[in-house]
């Protein structure tokens, strides 16, 4: 009797049959897991709370807790470590720009503003009657006052003969105007409708005249306040109001003296264009 082991039975040939499924298997989960990658965001906040909590779990302590992720591309951003803030004997200076200059500006007009509304009210407490009547107007233009004769029983229509029922008025401005100081502009308006006379070929020549025949009465019952006074002439050139209606159109007509308080500027007599200046 043999005691010879029973012969086996060898494998088959090759890997056996549930390697491939399981690598089919592994590779579809390694598929799945890249598409859940791609189509996923990384919250950057989101993990470095996490990796600071990781930190923190395994006994590394933050002093300052910094949620705000840095940012910016630069070397200190990308090296960025917060610190713990201590305090220092240096004193911390830092420049501060004043403009000193503007304020010092802003108070004097301030101040100049103010004083010319006060001589606006004493202007219109002296001329209240002609004010009430319509025949002036007393503004104020930032830092001047400016008394308007409307044409209204001062000068004919297209003419600029003063008439004598209004030289009362003038005499009465006039004493007005010696107690202030500075220069004085007396600018004559007329409206938009051309003249074309012999007297008056434009509408420049009728407000220039305007102007200068109120100059001349001036000068003739107060020379050293016509010394004062400058002409000037703007024609159609600034209206008061839009010149569409015959009461717009009269309100355009008309002389304005603009009492410049405070000024030092003088009319020289060797200059033409301080003399008689025709602004557009």
């Amino acid at each position: 009797m043999s005691d010879a082991a029973p012969q086996q039975k060898c494998p088959p040939e090759g890997a056996p049959a549930w390697v491939m499924t399981f690598a089919d298997l592994m590779s579809l989960l390694m598929c799945f897991f890249v598409l859940l990658l791609s189509f996923s965001e990384m919250d950057v906040q989101k993990f470095k709370q996490i990796a600071g909590s990781m930190k923190f779990a395994f006994g590394v302590q933050r002093t300052i807790k910094a949620e705000d992720i840095p940012k910016g591309t630069t070397v200190i951003s990308q090296e960025f470590s917060p610190g713990k803030p201590t305090p220092t004997a240096m004193p911390l200076i830092q420049q501060q720009t004043a403009d000193d200059t503007r304020e010092q500006l802003d108070s004097s007009k301030t101040a100049a503003e103010v004083s010319a509304e006060e001589l606006a009210e004493q202007v219109k407490e002296a001329l209240k009657g002609e004010i009430d009547d319509g025949m002036l107007e007393v503004d104020t233009i930032q830092n001047e006052v400016m008394i308007r004769i409307r044409e209204k029983g001062s000068f004919p229509s297209g003419s600029a003969t003063l008439q004598k029922s209004f030289m009362p008025i003038l005499d009465k401005i006039a004493r007005v105007l010696d107690k202030t100081d500075g220069d004085i502009i007396v600018a004559g308006h007329t409206d938009n409708i051309p003249i074309s006379t012999p007297q008056y070929p434009s509408n420049w020549i009728l407000s220039a005249a305007r102007a200068a025949n109120v100059v001349h009465y001036f000068s003739k019952i107060d020379q050293p306040l016509a010394d004062r006074m400058q002409i000037r002439a703007h024609a159609d050139t600034k209206p008061k109001t839009d010149n569409n209606s015959p009461a717009n159109r009269a309100k355009n007509r008309r002389v304005e003296i603009i009492i410049r308080e405070g000024s030092s500027e003088r009319i020289n007599i060797d200059d033409p264009n301080q003399v008689l200046e025709i602004s557009q």
